[in-house]
């Protein structure tokens, strides 16, 4: 190899080498920029931004509605406790803040802090309960169920809220095991995305076949379709 060719070979280990470096410098900054969008923060929604409401509430941080929304209250809620807790005091919900809350952050499967089981059980059960029902209807169903987690009333899990004895009638009437609408999956989603067309309730019922007089005496909220939703 003649002094030419070695400089043309150095030459072309260099410009390999600056691209290396240029790539692995590329994927960070995207990695830390990915982490930057999932932190919740004004303008957020969903079930991180729920958890994080939930636990302000009950620390009397936040006074307003547990909605999966990050609006002014909340980030005022967050500014708050981080500065009582010796945090930033941004209003972001970043890992520091999240971790002195109490939440996980999201997993990166789409879920938040749920599982794809958690998801299939969720829309199982919005199939087998609001078949039929409008779609704001199944939503509603499945929002009542993720309502009842984050209440200290109920089991802290969709599978502990689910087969808690007596919640459901699907489970005994056979509808539990029937397939799953696929508008029961997309119903799910927007649950777990945040979505509550059901104004934060916690119990539903058909008024025109429930027998239970508990639950027709509890403050009904709104009527979509066939159910009723209620505190």
């Amino acid at each position: 190899m003649n002094s030419k060719q070695k400089a043309i070979r150095f030459f072309q280990i260099c410009i390999l080498l600056i691209l290396g470096i240029l790539l692995i410098n590329f994927s960070r900054n995207r990695q830390e920029g990915q982490g930057i969008q999932t932190l919740s923060q004004l303008g957020s929604t969903g079930s991180e931004v729920r958890q994080i409401q939930t636990r302000l509430k009950s620390w009397g941080y936040y006074t307003g509605t547990v909605d999966g929304v990050y609006g002014a209250g909340t980030r005022n809620a967050v500014t708050a406790f981080q500065r009582k807790n010796g945090l930033t005091a941004d209003g972001v919900a970043g890992t520091a803040t999240l971790k002195a809350i109490g939440v996980s952050s999201g997993n990166g499967n789409g879920y938040g802090q749920y599982s794809q089981s958690d998801y299939q059980l969720l829309a199982r059960v919005i199939s087998a309960e609001a078949r039929g029902e409008p779609f704001t209807g199944q939503v509603a169903v499945g929002a009542v169920i993720l309502n009842r987690v984050d209440s200290p009333l109920f089991p802290n899990t969709i599978a502990g809220v689910i087969y808690q004895p007596g919640a459901f009638t699907c489970l005994t009437d056979g509808q539990f095991n029937q397939p799953v609408a696929e508008s029961a999956f997309r119903a799910a989603q927007n649950a777990i995305n945040g979505w509550d067309p059901s104004g934060g309730s916690l119990y539903y019922y058909n008024p025109d076949t429930a027998i239970s007089q508990w639950i027709r005496q509890r403050p009904i909220l709104l009527r979509i379709g066939k159910h009723v939703f209620c505190k």
